[in-house]
């Protein structure tokens, strides 16, 4: 019997109750799942092991890699920049970074790369997959690719390629890593335990990811498909863990809590305000979800709708009744989600990863039970 840590509120008690039973029938090893409603903590809850041979607790301080739920948070750095008047969302990429527009892309807008319709899913031709840890090397890689399929005429997700985008656009505007801009500007102000790049100091933190057994489903595979997930240079590889957890990957390699990632998805749900300071303006909360658009993805298997970078929840409904609700999920299971009109904000992270590339079965049961709730 694995012993629960941390509170859930008297209503919401069976979200512990999903949350106990992940680890009795869904194979969970250590895990948390934490919510904010109305910019209060309501569920903060956390159990099992940080460590494959189950002998470290999953504790109030374990970090957890959140995988593409990074994705989230490249795309919140990018919007305060766009609050801030420094970029607009239909801006061409190539004005700001005039690289950007070779091979077809001169037209690309910061919003189209941001909701993956710039036709860059992955780098088709062959390289070595440590180049992804080479930042001027594989944006200047990602500058010179042409559009796997024509931009604008669908989605096609890229797991890769747009945390470096993003993160390339930022750079050129603010002169600062993402990562770096996010630790001064957001996560030491307000006290949030979320790093892209991680220090060598918090290394001993972290949970030990236990794989899937087995690859995601990705339906009929095209050139697209197979750019984003299935040649060896996919993915940063070569380096070993603890560069991987050093370097700055925006699309990949955040770490975090779930309670700090809550907390700033319930500022997101709650008017863009927390602890007395806006991380972004409700008019840039609503900018950045507004869909951009909707259709069969390139990449992954389902109908989807982007925002800015962030996924929505409508069709998919990963994330509880919501029409308004967005977010982005990890590979594995991980997941942040916004609620504006429920004003709810919450984050599931975990580190035995399943097989699914949305809507892990664990995470749909915990959120399945909070709105349960409401």
């Amino acid at each position: 019997m694995i012993e629960i840590h941390g509170f859930a509120a008297p209503r919401f008690a069976a979200v512990k109750d999903a949350f106990a039973a992940n680890f009795e029938d869904a194979e969970e090893v250590g895990a948390r799942f934490s919510l904010v409603e109305a910019g209060e903590t309501v569920v903060d809850l956390w159990g099992g092991h940080a460590d494959r041979a189950r002998t470290r607790p999953f504790a109030e301080d374990t970090l957890t890699p959140v995988f593409s739920t990074t994705k989230a948070l490249a795309a919140l750095m990018v919007a305060r920049l766009v609050d801030q008047g420094r970029l607009a969302y239909d801006q061409a990429v190539a004005e700001v970074w005039p690289e950007f527009g070779q091979a077809g892309k001169a037209g690309v807008t910061v919003e189209d790369a941001l909701s993956h319709q710039a036709g860059l899913s992955g780098v088709p031709d062959e390289m070595d997959p440590s180049l992804w840890f080479d930042w001027d090397a594989i944006c200047a890689r990602i500058a010179a690719t042409a559009p796997i399929w024509p931009p604008r005429t669908a989605s096609g997700y890229g797991p890769s390629t747009m945390g470096y985008i993003a993160g390339e656009i930022f750079r050129r505007i603010d002169g600062r890593t993402i990562g770096r801009a996010l630790a001064e500007d957001v996560c030491r102000p307000l006290d949030l335990d979320i790093w892209i790049g991680l220090p060598d100091s918090e290394h001993a933190r972290c949970a030990d990811m236990i794989r899937p057994k087995g690859l995601p489903k990705f339906g009929e595979v095209n050139a697209a498909t197979r750019a984003a997930f299935l040649t060896p240079w996919a993915a940063a590889g070569g380096r070993g863990q603890a560069e991987w957890r050093r370097a700055e990957l925006p699309s990949a390699n955040g770490h975090a809590t779930a309670l700090s990632l809550a907390r700033l998805a319930g500022a997101l749900a709650d008017g863009g305000w927390l602890d007395g300071e806006v991380v972004l303006s409700p008019a840039l909360i609503a900018e950045a979800a507004r869909e951009r658009i909707r259709g069969q993805d390139m990449v992954l298997p389902y109908v989807v709708a982007w925002g800015a970078g962030f996924l929505r929840n409508d069709p998919v409904l990963i994330w509880g009744p919501g029409l308004q609700t967005f977010g982005h999920a990890g590979w594995g299971g991980s997941c942040l989600f916004v609620d504006p009109e429920q004003r709810l904000g919450g984050a599931y992270v975990m580190n035995r990863q399943s097989a699914e590339l949305i809507g892990d079965l664990r995470s749909r049961r915990l959120i399945e039970a909070a709105y349960g709730a409401l």
